[in-house]
Order: C-alpha cells, then sequence, then structure tokens
C-alpha cells in the first residue's frame, strides 16, 4: 500500500539539488582559477557576472556551521559584553615575523649568520593585536595551480623579479606571479635538474622521501619535487631577497624562514633521506666544516647530499664566477676533506653538480672520524643549542621501508625499541585512533579532501598519525614537536616520511602571517597551560593562519571553552562538537574558522573590515 510522502519532503529533496548545484558551480570556477578573489587576469570579468547570478553564501565558513555558535555539553554563562576585543594592528604590521624582525636582527652580531638567525622579542614588545589581511588580498590557487602562479597582492613584493630576471626564478604578469620553475643551476627548469639527479638519486621507487633544501629561493627544487613523491623542508633566511619563504608558501611548498649559522637545526637526527643546495652560498668548508657536520646529523644513514654550483667545476666557470681559481679550488679542497672526514662517498660529479653519499654507520669510517664524534647524549636536543663542531654517531642501518609503505609501517627507532614509553602496540592504537578522529572530522569539515586546505600544520604531533591518516597529494603537514614534549617522536615522524619541526610555542613560528590553510591543535592548551598564556598562542596561530582558514581544537571541554571566549574576541567563527564516541567523553572537539577581513580607514580611524 503506497504512503503518501510529506510536502516537506519534495522542498527539502528540491533544496538540497540547488544546493549541490551552487556547489558545483562555485567549485567549477574556483578550481579554474576564476574565483573572484582569484585576481587571475581576464577570467576576473567571467567569474564576478557568475557570482553575482550564483549566491555562493551557503558555503559561508567553509562548508561547515560556525554560525551556530554553540558548545557540545558545556556551556560558557558569560555574556559577550564581557569579551576581550582584539583591535587590529598598525598596516605596517601586514608581514610582521617577531621572531625574524628586520630590525631587531641588524642589532645582533654578523658573524656566521647569527643575525639572520631567530631573535624574539620580549614579553612587553609582544602584538596583542590581529594582523589584517593586506588590501586586494586574494584566495590563494589551489595546487597544483598554485605552484606556478601567486596573486601579486598577497605578496606585492617585485625585486626577485627585476633581480632574478635572467635566472628564471619569477616574473611579474598582470596582477599575479608567475614561477616557470627554473633556477640559477637550473636554467632549463627544475624537471631537468632532478631528473639528472635522478640518475644517481634513487627517486623513483620511494626511498628517497624527505629532503631538506637549505636557501631554497622560492623554492621551485622543492615544488617540481613533489612529482616524484619528495617532500622537501626548504629553508631561506629572511634577508635582503623580499618574501622568499612566502613566496614559497603561498606556492603551497613546505618552508621555513632560516639559516644555517651558530645554533643547530630544529629537527632530529637522521631525519633526511636528501639535502641540498642549489648555489646556496653557504660557506661549507669554513669553520672546520662545522655546516657540513651538521647536514651530516640530520641526514640518515644512507642518505643523500647534493651540492650544485660554485666552487664545483671552478676550472670550467672560475672567469663566468668572476672568483679568483686558486680561491675557489681551496674552497673545493676543503669540502672534499671534510666530506671523507663525515665518511661520504662521493657517487657523482658531472658539470656544476656534485652528488654525496652518507655510509650506513661510522664504524667503516677512519680513525680520524672516529676521534671527532661527538659526545653529547641526545643528538636530538637541539632548541637554541649552539653548533657543535663534531660528527654526531649514525643511528640505525639506514635500511628504512620505502614510500608509501613506511608510512603506516611500525618505524624502526620503535621497533628497536629507542623511543621511551612507545612500544610496537601503542604506536599501531595511535595509528588506529587517527584514522578514527580524522574521519570524525571529515564529517563535521566536509572539504577537508576538497583540496580548498594545502598548507596544513598539526601544532603537536605526537607520532605524526593524524598527517599519515590524511596523507593526500592535495596537501602536506608541518608536524610540530613542542619542546617540552617528547623530543623522540620526531624522528618517528621523518621515519615515517613525513615532515615535522621543534618549536617552542610561547614564541612565534619562523613563518609569515597568512601562510597555512588549516591548522591542527591537540591537547596543546593542556600541555602549555603551565608554560605561557592560551592568548599568546592563539594570536600567534591568527597570524600564520590565512583569512577563512580553519581551526581545529581537540582538548578538554573546560579547557576548550575558555580557547573559544578567547578566539570569540578575534572574530573568529566556531562550533564545538562531543567526542565522536559520545557525550560523556570529556575530550571535545572545537572547529573554527578565522573571517576574512582586511584593514581599511574610515574618519581617520583603522578598523577590520569583513569582506
Amino acid at each position: 500500500m503506497a504512503t503518501k510522502g510529506n510536502p516537506g519532503d519534495n522542498r527539502n529533496n528540491k533544496t538540497s539539488m540547488y544546493f549541490l548545484i551552487i556547489v558545483a558551480l562555485c567549485t567549477f570556477f574556483y578550481v579554474l582559477g576564476l574565483w573572484q578573489h582569484s585576481g587571475f587576469g581576464k577570467g576576473d570579468r567571467i567569474a564576478v557576472e557568475i557570482t553575482k547570478q550564483t549566491d555562493c553564501s551557503v558555503l559561508s565558513d567553509l562548508n561547515y556551521e560556525t554560525h551556530q555558535d554553540g558548545d557540545a555539553g558545556t556551556l560558557d554563562t558569560s555574556s559577550d559584553s564581557e569579551l576581550k576585543e582584539f583591535k587590529p594592528c598598525d598596516d605596517r604590521y601586514i608581514d610582521y615575523t617577531p621572531c625574524h624582525d628586520q630590525t631587531r636582527a641588524m642589532t645582533f652580531p654578523r658573524e656566521n649568520m647569527n643575525y639572520r638567525e631567530r631573535h624574539c622579542p620580549p614579553q612587553e614588545e609582544k602584538l596583542y593585536c590581529l594582523i589584517a589581511a593586506p588590501r586586494g588580498y586574494a584566495t590563494p590557487f589551489p595546487w597544483p595551480q598554485s605552484r606556478d602562479y601567486v596573486p601579486y597582492a598577497n605578496a606585492p613584493y617585485k625585486s626577485l623579479t627585476v633581480e632574478k630576471a635572467v635566472q628564471n626564478w619569477i616574473q611579474y604578469e598582470g596582477n599575479v606571479f608567475r614561477f616557470p620553475g627554473g633556477g640559477t643551476q637550473f636554467p632549463k627548469g627544475a624537471d631537468a635538474y632532478i631528473d639528472e639527479l635522478a640518475s644517481v638519486i634513487p627517486f623513483d621507487n620511494g626511498m628517497v622521501r624527505t629532503a631538506l633544501d637549505t636557501g631554497c629561493g622560492v623554492a621551485s627544487f622543492g615544488a617540481y619535487l613533489f612529482k616524484k613523491n619528495v617532500i622537501a623542508m626548504s629553508i631561506a633566511p629572511r634577508d635582503s631577497h623580499e618574501a622568499q619563504v612566502q613566496f614559497a608558501l603561498e606556492r603551497g611548498v613546505p618552508a621555513i624562514i632560516g639559516v644555517i649559522g651558530t645554533i643547530m637545526l630544529p629537527f632530529p637526527s637522521g631525519a633526511f633521506d636528501m639535502a641540498h643546495c642549489s648555489r646556496c652560498l653557504i660557506p661549507w668548508g669554513a669553520n672546520d666544516g662545522m655546516y657540513m657536520k651538521e647536514v651530516d646529523r640530520v641526514l640518515r644513514p644512507g642518505g643523500y647530499w647534493v651540492l650544485s654550483g660554485p666552487p664545483i667545476n671552478w676550472k670550467t666557470n672560475y672567469q663566468a664566477w668572476q672568483r679568483p681559481s686558486e680561491e675557489l679550488e681551496e674552497e673545493q679542497r676543503k669540502i672534499e676533506d671534510v666530506a671523507k672526514l663525515l665518511c661520504w662517498e662521493k657517487k657523482h660529479e658531472k658539470g656544476e653538480i656534485a652528488i654525496w653519499q652518507k655510509r650506513a654507520n661510522n664504524d667503516e669510517c677512519s680513525e680520524d672520524t672516529q676521534s671527532t664524534i661527538c659526545q653529547s647524549t641526545n643528538a636530538d636536543d637541539v632548541w637554541y643549542k649552539k653548533m657543535e663542531n663534531c660528527i654526531t654517531p649514525s643511528k640505525g642501518s639506514g635500511l628504512w621501508k620505502p614510500f608509501p609503505e613506511r608510512l603506516n609501517a611500525v618505524p624502526s627507532r620503535i621497533s628497536s625499541g629507542s623511543v621511551p614509553g612507545v612500544s610496537v602496540e601503542v604506536f599501531e592504537k595511535d595509528n588506529r585512533l587517527w584514522k578514527k578522529h580524522v574521519n570524525a572530522y571529515k564529517r563535521v569539515n566536509k572539504i577537508l579532501e576538497s583540496g580548498r586546505y594545502r598548507n596544513i600544520m598539526d601544532m603537536n604531533a605526537g607520532l605524526g598519525s593524524f598527517a599519515a591518516a590524511l596523507d593526500s597529494p592535495k596537501l602536506w603537514v608541518m608536524n610540530v614537536l613542542p619542546t617540552i614534549a617528547e623530543k623522540t617522536n620526531l624522528g618517528v615522524i621523518f621515519e615515517r616520511g613525513l615532515i615535522g619541526i621543534y618549536h617552542d610555542w610561547c614564541e612565534a613560528f619562523s613563518t609569515y602571517p597568512r601562510t597555512y590553510d588549516l591548522i591542527h591543535a591537540n591537547g596543546l592548551f593542556s600541555l602549555y597551560k603551565n608554560e605561557c598564556s592560551a592568548e599568546d598562542i592563539l594570536l600567534e596561530m591568527d597570524r600564520i593562519l590565512r583569512p577563512e582558514g580553519a581551526v581545529i581544537f581537540r582538548d578538554q571541554a573546560e579547557v576548550l571553552v575558555k580557547v573559544r571566549r578567547i578566539v570569540k574576541g578575534m572574530r573568529w567563527k566556531t562550533k564545538m562538537v562531543d567526542h565522536e564516541d559520545g557525550p560523556p567523553i570529556s575530550e571535545k572537539v572545537l572547529f573554527a574558522v578565522k573571517r576574512y577581513f582586511q584593514l581599511s580607514s574610515e574618519a581617520g580611524q583603522k578598523k577590520l573590515s569583513d569582506i
């Protein structure tokens, strides 16, 4: 017997149909790079006309109901009138990088690049205001378009287009920057350069997955390595070449502001499968080879070091480089001597490219090598530690599993018992748990896998299982290990074929504003409750998060209620939901979206204007 349908069903079906059509249209024009925020040349006119006819406000706040500010299982009884409202910073802080501020940097010694390292402001000099988007700020293009195009308004600095014009780094075209994939050492393009390296380095079998690119420029090397399923941590100082790291992150390439100077790199020992320097201007033979010894520390056994440019092939190029042949000859001799001391095997030298491979363990090396082994007991305790002029003992055999097999396989550091408190069973349980958590996240934030989020940060990464559960060619995750957490875990993260970094969240991160699309904070505020204020950490999160970027907080309910009150004063939209196992679980999840605003001026007063 047939039953009558509810008249509301038809209306609901029609609404659902219209919603899907609108989503499809909005997504279509966004992916084509014709979105009205894109600034992508002539397509703007088409986008404006379409968006006039297509109300995409149903997608506001990134497709989940942040407009329903509510809490699951807990209530915040204080009124909005009691909220602390954060004001906009002056527009001179649009690109503020607190620990790499140019003015402060110039007060430090220039010797060994000390002034280019991290120098953070004292508490009394911190900014307690919101850094707005620059006028005309545009939503970045989705990957892989973003590799080649960046909206000019997002990083409006043209100096590199002039200084590096003949080297094909970057070109200014209308209202976008275009990145042709060239570089000083790869005039035929990054693809051709990487193919040449691939004749020696096994990129295609998954054994080389993580890379460190020192002095990365605009990170075209790292950008094109993604084709080989290799993920590079690109680093460059904030110097006279404006916005190198900012360009890299706008392109969707992992990068941090950094330099090899006087302190150790913020990575664990034996982490990277490859390190790379393409005319990076680091004096590798200086200070008894201390910088090469630091590269050796972060290279895993069996890892590769690539050096291209001066002084390699100095006999042919010394005149073109306008440097004395004797000086270049001595420079290469020092590099070769240090490589021999490090027990690296030279695998290749052709043209201006030289490649060495680190041996599996120090036992095969000379007595000179053995005599310079570091005496420190923890090679992973590196935060603000002075670089040591000694050789770090190699860990393990270097026989890691290929990627992607290694992503979910038990890392050798755990199976060998090298990570205190983490057994094989603990690792496997953690892996299963985060797959479950991430599936729950996707049910709330329905665009998590859409490609809308490219640059993702996990502020308290644990064993890296959040990143492993998210694994997708559309995105990458910066796994951050707080310095007050278990330091040995970061080595596990690298062994899984992921990248990460040590950091203390009581200080600013080494990046530009607006460089991450999605931030994940699991238990972070419980971890830091006795270290520094939640307000300081949240303002830093606001600084590095893009407009319309999202945050996922996971913590105890009472902690998240306090967090939610602070972020409401920062203009974020929020929604708290229960743990996926139900309301009785005291742990909750807070979803948040940063509002899209920019700085405007009315009646001589600056204010934040929603876009």
